[in-house]
């Protein structure tokens, strides 16, 4: 019997989906590498969560459901080794994909934790864009949806590998966070966001951000997309959110 979540503990719609971008469950007690892994990986259109301890991580990654767990050895409370372990054993999380990070580079240890249920193992200190790749490389293999590495909706078109997006063939200059907002609008074109829910999808969780930033980086992202006098494709719900529009799009 799975444990149940604790009450504080932040739920989303699972990853796995083809919805919303990949959730990436990162298990770290390093901030810096907190800090770098969920910077890397929002850039390149992730969405994260964070579990600080051992406990956390059983926790987190049964309530969560991730696509792919980001985990490392030397934790508080119960180690990577363990918490892989016991992630095996549970049917909710036995096929996630897990990348063990770690400073032990023996080949002895590499093999310990490959055959706890490790699918790789990466050596501290890493290479993010490697450790990307890497995590790229395990999502197609065990997730179909994620297989897709381009993304098409009327005139927009998004290169999930190359990090690049145009409409009608030609780029766009968009920031970072304005390319996980406009991934997240046209992956589902005519569903309307709420403020709230973009700043959790896009932003990531628990963070304390004014929602009004939403509606900047929107202002930005539509002066990016509609240079030229082009037709508007995000549509505003007063008082609510955002869509992608799906009409404008076809039609564009």
């Amino acid at each position: 019997m799975s444990p149940a979540p604790s009450a504080d503990l932040k739920l989303t719609q699972s990853a796995t989906t083809g919805s919303t971008p990949p959730l990436v469950l990162i298990v770290e007690d390093d901030e810096a590498i907190v800090t770098l892994l969920e910077y890397n990986l929002q850039a390149e259109g992730f969405r994260c969560a964070i579990a600080y301890d051992g406990d956390e991580a059983v926790e987190s990654a049964l309530a969560l459901q991730p696509a792919l767990i980001l985990l490392d050895w030397m934790l508080p409370h119960r180690s990577g080794i363990e918490v892989c372990r016991q992630l095996r054993a549970y049917k909710e999380t036995a096929g996630v994909p897990i990348i063990m990070l770690t400073a032990r580079g023996e080949e002895e240890d590499m093999l310990r934790g490959l055959s706890t249920g490790a699918d790789d193992y990466v050596t501290k200190p890493f290479s993010p864009r490697e450790l990307i790749a890497r995590a790229r490389a395990l999502l197609r293999r065990s997730t179909p949806a994620f297989a897709r590495d381009r993304i098409e909706c009327g005139p927009i078109a998004i290169d999930l590998i190359q990090h690049r997006a145009t409409r009608d063939g030609e780029a766009l200059p968009l920031s970072p966070t304005e390319y996980r907002l406009l991934i997240h609008l046209v992956q589902s074109p005519g569903q309307v966001f709420g403020r709230e829910q973009l700043l959790n999808r896009v932003w990531g969780y628990d963070k304390e951000i004014d929602q009004r930033t939403v509606d900047v980086h929107i202002r930005r992202l539509r002066k990016v997309l509609n240079k030229g006098g082009k037709p508007d494709l995000i549509r505003t719900v007063r008082e609510y959110g955002y869509a992608f529009d799906d009409e404008n799009a076809a039609a564009a």
